[in-house]
């Protein structure tokens, strides 16, 4: 799924490509009985007011939170687009039914922004934007890690109200922090050293520094270098990112740990339904679990 990282490269390049052009047309397939009076447009009855509303509104701009990608438009709304697990936006030419596109919006210059995505999971909805973080996709979400303000102090706060959680899901809980999911949780603790199966309020401070330094420095060389792209992620010009040559733990079970002096070797383990990758030698808890 695509992270903060991958998320905020995909807003980079709106930014970049798109602000300030007209949405002449929109078309989609997506359709599924399950979404039926949903506030998406997998309900087609809402794809037709959301097409009405979008068509002929310029697109001033894109923002970030956590996961999702917010289009704000010159109409007083904002499109709020999730990736979910496989979905990524592509600016461009391409043709109604290509594999795996599945929206595709017409651009006043000729050309397309449209979303690829393999497993149909994404979510395209419109909301108020005077409405937006009182939305229930918004209302709820943790601050985000790489604020100016937000201090080791209060990435440690936000821990501690999950305070019997073991780390790795905790990390992953979006009202606990926003954007940081399954590969950044495993980096973050890999160089920080701490067990993902650590209960919260057994992490001294001195680790939770830590892990707010690797987190920021990690969150932040990823977006430097377009995310990670192991899996389906491209950037809007369908470009890898390279992340995925430099992570440490997330993908590497069975190899040696490389940690400079450890002799580990990366174990994978599922937690709360996740995998979880790490060094069972040099993030070997110090005391009980």
């Amino acid at each position: 799924m695509p992270e903060l990282p991958e998320v905020q490269t995909t807003v980079n390049g709106l930014n970049r490509y798109v602000r300030g052009l007209i949405i002449k047309d929109v078309w989609t397939d997506y359709y599924s009985e399950f979404h039926l009076g949903k506030p998406n447009i997998k309900d087609r009855e809402f794809f037709k007011k959301f097409r009405t509303a979008v068509i002929g509104a310029k697109i001033l701009g894109a923002s970030r939170r956590a996961k999702n990608i917010l289009l704000q438009l010159s109409n007083g709304k904002t499109i709020l687009i999730h990736m979910k697990m496989t979905g990524c936006l592509l600016y461009g030419t391409y043709k109604i039914n290509s594999k795996f596109i599945h929206a595709i919006f017409s651009l006043s210059n000729g050309k397309e922004l449209a979303l690829s995505d393999l497993r149909k999971f994404a979510k395209v909805t419109l909301i108020k934007t005077n409405e937006l973080e009182t939305s229930s996709d918004l209302k709820n979400l943790g601050p985000e890690p790489l604020e100016k303000n937000f201090s080791w102090q209060k990435f440690q706060e936000r821990l501690l109200k999950k305070s019997q959680g073991k780390i790795k899901p905790v990390l992953m809980d979006q009202t606990v922090i926003a954007g940081i999911g399954n590969i950044y949780s495993d980096e973050m603790l890999w160089h920080a050293g701490v067990h993902p199966l650590t209960v919260v309020k057994k992490i001294p401070p001195a680790k939770i520094k830590k892990m707010f330094a690797a987190m920021r420095k990690i969150l932040r060389h990823s977006i430097k270098i377009g995310g990670d792209s192991e899996s389906d992620y491209r950037n809007i010009l369908g470009q890898r990112g390279r992340f995925q040559n430099e992570t440490r733990a997330y993908g590497h079970e069975g190899e040696s740990c490389s940690k400079l002096n450890c002799r580990g070797h990366i174990k994978r383990i599922k937690i709360a339904g996740r995998s979880a990758h790490f060094c069972p030698v040099h993030q070997a808890p110090r005391t009980k679990f």
